[in-house]
Parts: structure tokens; C-alpha cells; sequence
């Protein structure tokens, strides 16, 4: 047995959506320090450009919408002009919304469902064969989804489509599994808990009151965010199918009350 390189990327290419910021920054980051390429894909496409920029020469911008799945073919057709294989696709592009249950608007259902849940289905449906073209039993491809724990317990907001999709997503990501994993393409998915971002301002810009709710007593950083996607791109991760890895401190298995999450 040899554990050397088995956290290693090299010579993968990798596409990360939401890949501008937070959560999708961090992973994007982390593949790029084991020795992947990484392709990164936003919405806005001046963000998009400035985070490669900033990661390096192995970080390539594909700005692209995935809202519709009219923007998940372009994205495809995009990557497909520089590769024509890709071994690691993460689905990390997400949005929330929260209001009051009386006056929670169509839109609000419509924006995140469409992202958090048709988005990543057409977009790897879009990717299956770049995916295909990568993958093999020795070495599988990988499709990690990032879900969220508020797709495993409640949050004291009223997020109603937030709560749905996340929750749809890590049984989707399941039923995606079980098709794909003939093709040797293993789909997973993270589930994270309070990690600063655009989206999670809580964690952002009060930290130190949302740990206090957390059993680890801090909240996530970029290493425990890269570290969990790393373990599932790599060869370590090769035997794991159809799971949700929650990374959040222990709010869904070890709290012993409720607290405040993300």
C-alpha cells in the first residue's frame, strides 16, 4: 500500500461552479495546491476573471449563468473548448432566499430550486460525456454536490425553497449516483455547515457569536472546506458513492440541543 500521493490531483482537470467565492473559492484553491487544473465558473463575470487571476495560471475562467439549462449547455460548450475531459466536476453555484411563510413570493421558489436542484442535474447531464472521457474503474470521475445542513436539519429562518433543495439535492445526488457509477463516475456531495460567505453572512460577520453554537466552538475555514473536497476528488475518495459528508463542526450529529447554524 502506498498513501504517498493519495490526496494528489495532478495532471486532473477540474470545473468548479460559484467558483468566484467562498465555498467554491476555497475548493478551488485546494485542488489547484494538489496539482490540479481548474476551470471556475460565475455568474458575473468580472469576480470570475479576478479569482483566477488571483489563484494562478492552473485557475481558467468560464463566466457563464447555470440558472437555466440553456446556461448549463453553454458552460459545457465553453469547457469543451479547451478539454474534452473532465475528472472532477463540482456543483457549488447556489442561492437562498428567506421571508415569511404568508408572503414567501413564487420567485423565491422558482430562483432557488432552479439553481440548487435543476442546475446540477443538467449541468452534469450537459458534462456526462467530458466525464465519461476521464473516467475509468482504476481512476472514476467525480461529481461532488455541495448541499448544505439546512438539507438535514432546520434553521431558526424561514428559508422554505433553501430547505427543499438542499434537501432534494443530497437524494438527488443518490439517485444520480446510482446511475452514474456504471459509467465510473462517483457523485457525492458536502454538506456544509457555518463557513463565511456572501451567502452565509451570519458566519461571515458574526463568527464569534455563531461558534458558540457549534460544538467544535469555531467556525469552518478554508482548509476543512478544501480538505473534505479533496478527499472525495482524490484516490482516497474513490470508494465513496452517493454520500453526504457533513463538514460543520458537529451541529447536525454532535450538538445536544438547539443552537444557531447556518
Amino acid at each position: 500500500m502506498d498513501t504517498t500521493n493519495l490526496f494528489r490531483l495532478d495532471g486532473r482537470i477540474a470545473l468548479v461552479t460559484g467558483g468566484s467565492r467562498g465555498i467554491g473559492k476555497m475548493i478551488a484553491a485546494g485542488f489547484i495546491a494538489q496539482g490540479a487544473t481548474v476551470y471556475i465558473s460565475a455568474r458575473k463575470a468580472d469576480a470570475c476573471f479576478a479569482t483566477a487571476a488571483e489563484l494562478g495560471e492552473k485557475c481558467i475562467a468560464l463566466p457563464q449563468d447555470v440558472s437555466t439549462v440553456a446556461g448549463c449547455k453553454a458552460l459545457a460548450a465553453q469547457l469543451a473548448e479547451h478539454t474534452d475531459k473532465l475528472d472532477i466536476l463540482v456543483n457549488n453555484a447556489g442561492a437562498a432566499w428567506g421571508e415569511p411563510f404568508d408572503v414567501f413570493p413564487e420567485k423565491g421558489w422558482d430562483k432557488v430550486m432552479d439553481l440548487n436542484v435543476k442546475s446540477p442535474f443538467f449541468l452534469t447531464q450537459a458534462l456526462h460525456g467530458a466525464l465519461k472521457a476521464a473516467a475509468s474503474r482504476g481512476q472514476p470521475a467525480k461529481v461532488i454536490n455541495i448541499t448544505s445542513i439546512d438539507g438535514q436539519r432546520l434553521n431558526p429562518w424561514e428559508t422554505y425553497s433553501y430547505h427543499a433543495s438542499k434537501s432534494a439535492l443530497i437524494y438527488l445526488t443518490k439517485r444520480m449516483a446510482a446511475r452514474l457509477i456504471e459509467d465510473s463516475i462517483n457523485v457525492t456531495s458536502i454538506a456544509p455547515g457555518a463557513f463565511a460567505s456572501e451567502m452565509n453572512k451570519a458566519a461571515r460577520d458574526h463568527g464569534e457569536a455563531i461558534a458558540k453554537g457549534i460544538p467544535a466552538r469555531r467556525i469552518g475555514v478554508a482548509e476543512d472546506m478544501a480538505g473534505a473536497a479533496i478527499y472525495l476528488a482524490s484516490r482516497a475518495g474513490d470508494y465513496v458513492v452517493g454520500d453526504t459528508i457533513t463538514v460543520d463542526g458537529g451541529l447536525v450529529h454532535a450538538a445536544l440541543g438547539t443552537s444557531i447554524d447556518a
